[in-house]
């Protein structure tokens, strides 16, 4: 059974096309410059270029739905989304390590949820010009080309993952190639949507931003994408982040990744901390 497009998904998914795009020449302005940076939470680091998006986005996204919530890496969180049956997630840059040193797989994740559900999203980097947009019962694109998970040719799968999760993998016997390891998650992710890695991971900790934009990317493009511990990620709950996370076009491959990640990380338990996101 074909699957209902979301009243009015159309119009946002168009929004946040528009404002990634604006947000993309504020970032470009400060990418590769002697910009301010400084860390938050001990270790993540934020630029001023961070804040500056994350102000332009806030202005033109809430401005533009005043009725939807707001949850954003860099905006002071409110219980008021809960109150919000759609809301915007955002991700002002992901992979602020990377935009800092200069590197060009960096981006700006947008998504609309839903009740829970990613059912719109982009995942746009400027420096390569590459935008990803998903939407509920409209599928998946890049630069506009529809996109369809698959594998990638490689005579191995190619997997990027921190060490501890391919010694687990070795150890299990699985036969792969280390993927190479992008410092936004969310870019690391659509490329599973792409064709261009079969599977990739994320540590436990993963906020709500960086992922739900890549979410509905992946699912329009036919890809599985689960959190080890719940299965499929749900957003806006009263905690934002999440378990391990697998995401692949493979389905072979879900149960050796998931299987991984659980001996790794675990699952955590109700009310426990977990670390920060780290992609």
């Amino acid at each position: 059974m074909p699957t209902t497009v979301p009243k009015g998904i159309e119009d946002d998914i168009k929004l946040l096309k528009s404002a990634a795009v604006h947000a993309g020449i504020i970032a470009l302005g400060f990418f590769r410059t002697d910009m301010r940076t400084w860390t938050k939470n001990i270790t993540s680091p934020v630029s001023e270029a961070d804040i500056a998006v994350d102000n332009f986005l806030s202005g033109a996204l809430r401005a533009a739905r005043p009725d939807y919530g707001w949850l954003s890496e860099e905006t002071a969180d409110s219980p008021a989304r809960l109150d919000h049956q759609r809301i915007f997630i955002v991700d002002p840059i992901d992979g602020t390590r990377g935009y800092i040193r200069g590197e060009d797989s960096w981006t700006i994740s947008l998504a609309v949820v839903e009740n829970g559900v990613a059912i719109a999203g982009v995942v746009y980097a400027p420096a390569r010009d590459e935008m990803y947009v998903g939407g509920l019962g409209l599928g998946a694109t890049c630069n506009g080309v529809t996109l369809r998970a698959h594998r990638t040719g490689s005579e191995a799968p190619l997997i990027p993952a921190p060490a501890a999760v391919h010694n687990e993998l070795a150890a299990s016997g699985l036969s792969y190639s280390k993927g190479p390891a992008y410092p936004s998650l969310a870019y690391r992710l659509v490329q599973v949507a792409s064709g261009k890695l079969d599977a990739a991971v994320a540590r436990r900790g993963a906020q709500d931003w960086d992922i739900a934009g890549a979410d509905i990317i992946l699912s329009e493009a036919g890809a599985r994408f689960e959190d080890v511990c719940l299965g499929a990620p749900r957003y806006n709950g009263t905690d934002t982040r999440h378990a391990a996370l697998a995401a692949t076009a493979d389905i072979s491959l879900l149960t050796p990744l998931c299987d991984a990640l659980r001996v790794v990380y675990g699952c955590p338990q109700p009310d426990s901390d977990n670390p920060e996101p780290q992609a």
